[in-house]
């Protein structure tokens, strides 16, 4: 007889997986949108329409391949438009750019040819691009310690500490010591009750060249590179067999839906698939799809009060906000270093790729994530070239 409710260690480990996933990273899209031009009412509405969209994407990809398929929203894709400057059409036109990562997503999983060449961007490349990407937002707890030594001190040390014992909880403890820092020095006063619930604001998009080439083009191929393909990889180390292109092409399908309203890339998760994919979920791994599906409740739960969370990161100081998603993103940021330069045969046209990204040079409308690819890509076809004459 088949099982019609989920076991209860399953639901325990899709709650935290939800808490880890959604505190460990809101930070950086709120950065991200707000980087966008996004209004505070269009940050509080893209981030329940992401947390819908990788809530909704994980219950059906669960449910329907039986296996534990966790989703995300593409934290270093925030990172990127954390990093970039705001869009020539504004709000509107990242959303226009949001729409082509999503598309593109779509035609990658559906689409051999486009899925082959994505997979032809070399991996040290597009790590080189997103450590590049990064850099500026991981120095910001550095720079708070000099200029509110007060309020960042206890944020740094409680995510250090933490991490000594659970890299997993790290930073859901300094959102959480953040919140007292900000409540301690500014003060907190609960919404109406009819302000909780978190409402939608539609975004017409509009399709600017410059804004798809420099924001959506760089969000399909980070997402793709550090998100996409390693979710799956996670899955198939743990034994499962994942049907890869349904998969991508459902979570693009979830941006491209949730775009209108925010939403940055969904995507399939790495960190949180092995969480609910090793034995801690589920002894049965028959049983452990049951964690990622549960994950997705507690997302959508979570992401109805994203005005009461939007408008509490509304009251604190961009330093502090910045600490948070600093430190939330140094783990990422030492991962994609290492990624960047451990093949020697790369390691020079990866230290372009990021260097030249870390600068932040925007020539002829297109940002420097793309420059950063374009010239380390060069340098490289040219070095390979070299290489085989010799």
């Amino acid at each position: 007889m088949s099982r019609t409710l989920p076991p209860l260690q399953t639901v325990s480990t899709g709650f935290v997986v939800a808490i880890v996933g959604f505190f460990s990273s809101f930070p950086v899209v709120l950065q991200g949108l707000d980087a966008m031009g996004a209004t505070p009412a269009q940050q509080a509405s893209g981030l329940m329409a992401a947390s819908f969209a990788m809530g909704l994407s994980a219950i059906a990809l669960s449910l329907w391949s039986k296996q534990p398929v966790s989703v995300a929203w593409s934290t270093p894709g925030a990172a990127l438009l954390a990093a970039s400057q705001i869009p020539e059409a504004g709000f509107a036109g990242a959303v226009g750019a949001f729409l082509l990562a999503g598309a593109l997503t779509v035609i990658a999983g559906l689409w051999k040819p486009l899925n082959r060449l994505t997979n032809m961007i070399p991996v040290p490349l597009a790590q080189a691009m997103l450590a590049g990407v990064l850099l500026s937002l991981c120095i910001k707890p550095f720079q708070a310690l000099a200029e509110i030594p007060m309020m960042a001190l206890p944020i740094i040390l409680t995510w250090f500490i933490v991490s000594l014992f659970s890299r997993v909880f790290a930073v859901p403890a300094a959102v959480l010591v953040s919140a007292f820092v900000v409540a301690a020095n500014a003060g907190f006063d609960l919404p109406a009750p009819d302000q909780l619930i978190g409402r939608p604001v539609l975004t017409a998009p509009e399709f600017n060249i410059a804004d798809l080439l420099s924001i959506g083009l760089p969000l399909f191929i980070v997402t793709m590179a550090t998100q996409n393909i390693p979710g799956l990889a996670v899955l198939r180390s743990y034994g499962y067999q994942p049907r890869s292109g349904p998969s991508v092409a459902s979570v693009g399908l979830a941006s491209i839906l949730s775009a209108p309203f925010g939403a940055l890339a969904t995507c399939l998760a790495a960190i949180t698939a092995a969480m609910c994919a090793n034995e801690e979920s589920h002894p049965d791994p028959a049983q452990r799809y049951w964690s990622a599906a549960s994950s997705g409740v507690f997302y959508c739960s979570i992401g109805l009060f994203s005005a009461v969370i939007t408008g509490f990161a509304g009251l604190t100081p961009p330093l502090v906000l910045g600490t948070v998603a600093g430190v939330a993103l140094l783990g990422v940021f030492a991962n994609s270093t290492v990624a960047a330069l451990e093949e020697a045969d790369y390691r020079q046209s990866a230290a372009i790729t990021f260097l030249v990204t870390a600068s932040g040079v925007a020539l002829l409308g297109l940002s420097a994530a793309v420059w950063g690819l374009v010239i380390g890509g060069i340098v490289q076809v040219i070095s390979d070239r070299v290489k085989r004459k010799s």
